[in-house]
């Protein structure tokens, strides 16, 4: 039962600390048993709701574990590093100079402490992010148009119907020409999350609000949930399109599917068919949960494509990390031949790793305009 990768991270300071220390045996028997039942988060989460994906314990408890897993998350280099000093210095001809508890005291301190503020700025609602996207051949009429850009709300019992709720009302006062969601909208069956998500339905915008799939989509039965946002009045374009047309003008956005869509026996994303029938010569705006297909909508001739999936990589260092993993995107502005990429940190996140430390989540709002 016991996943034994995870539970490293707790052997290793339960070791450094907990037993070196000068505590009773009961303390020390009673910390290492915290330790490990805080390293296996994720297997009370399977226990919980069947899927690691959503654990369905009240909201407190699930800030409390992503709390605890990532103060072990943080502890362990950290330690580490100290262990590393110790051995350069036991190594070196006439040192041997040992690291003092204290130290190691004050990495957990330090820990617990970078934890608790990642965890505090995964959950809040998020801060407005302003970028300008210069397109070649936007027309006129297009020239200053708004979208507000969301993605990976991961809507479950971290982030709740009241969280939601909040975006919302943040989103809608901003009043821009559109709205989009990159995928990853819940974590959760729906039966589950039916009246977290519900204030999604007042989502307003002059020209819709247009979504596509994530992954986390697929793996919480895919056709139900795409059939209850429809229901709530947004607009999934799967391997779709849709033209605004504003004096004489015409600007196509395009969705494709998710990567994963076909593991789950559902299309996957047809670039091909995103474009079908788009005017010749009008720019394009693709949707796309992940951003690692960007040279290949490039060469399709998109303009502008919009992803989200990495999170930012949720902390500065780790995200070089997720960066490998996602063709070298992760977070920002990307000019991938003649189009931009742009990378959404996220609005929300997974509730089983919700820590953030140099990479805020964000509502992005992008204007177009014309070159100068």
């Amino acid at each position: 039962m016991i996943r034994l990768i995870p539970s490293l991270p707790a052997v290793y300071v339960a070791a450094r600390v907990v037993w070196p220390s000068p505590w009773p045996l009961a303390l020390k028997l009673g910390a290492t048993v915290l330790l490990l039942v805080a390293s296996q988060y994720h297997l009370w989460s399977r226990l919980s709701s069947g899927s690691v994906f959503a654990p369905e314990f009240p909201r407190p408890v699930v800030i409390l574990f992503n709390g605890a897993f990532g103060a072990l998350a943080l502890a362990a280099p950290l330690l580490l590093a100290l262990d590393a000093v110790a051995l350069v210095c036991w190594v070196l001809p006439g040192s041997g100079w040992a690291i003092p508890m204290a130290w190691r005291y004050a990495a957990i301190l330090a820990a617990v402490m970078l934890a608790a503020v990642a965890v505090a700025q995964a959950v809040r609602v998020p801060p407005l992010k302003d970028i300008t996207v210069a397109i070649p051949d936007l027309p006129p009429a297009f020239d200053g148009y708004t979208i507000l850009h969301l993605s990976d709300l991961h809507i479950s019992r971290l982030f709740p119907m009241t969280w939601a709720r909040a975006v919302v009302t943040r989103a809608n006062a901003l009043r821009t020409d559109m709205i989009v969601v990159t995928g990853d909208f819940i974590d959760g069956s729906l039966a589950a999350r039916r009246t977290d998500v519900e204030p999604l339905r007042a989502l307003r915008a002059r020209d819709g609000v247009w979504a596509v799939p994530g992954n986390h989509e697929y793996f919480f039965d895919y056709d139900a949930w795409m059939r209850h946002l429809a229901g709530l009045g947004i607009r999934v374009l799967a391997n779709a399109n849709t033209i605004l047309r504003r004096d004489g003008g015409a600007l196509v956005v395009a969705g494709v599917t998710d990567r994963s869509a076909p593991a789950t026996g559902h299309p996957g994303p047809d670039l091909a068919a995103a474009l079908a029938g788009a005017p010749a010569g009008a720019p394009v705006v693709l949707l796309d949960h992940q951003p690692a297909n960007a040279a290949r909508a490039a060469a399709h001739g998109v303009r502008l494509q919009l992803s989200g999936h990495t999170h930012g990589g949720m902390i500065r260092g780790l995200d070089r990390l997720v960066a490998r993993g996602n063709a070298g995107f992760v977070s920002g502005a990307y000019r991938v031949g003649g189009m931009t990429l742009y990378v959404s940190n996220g609005t929300g996140l997974w509730p089983g790793f919700a820590l953030r430390l140099g990479r805020p989540s964000e509502l992005t709002r992008i204007t177009l305009r014309t070159p100068p």
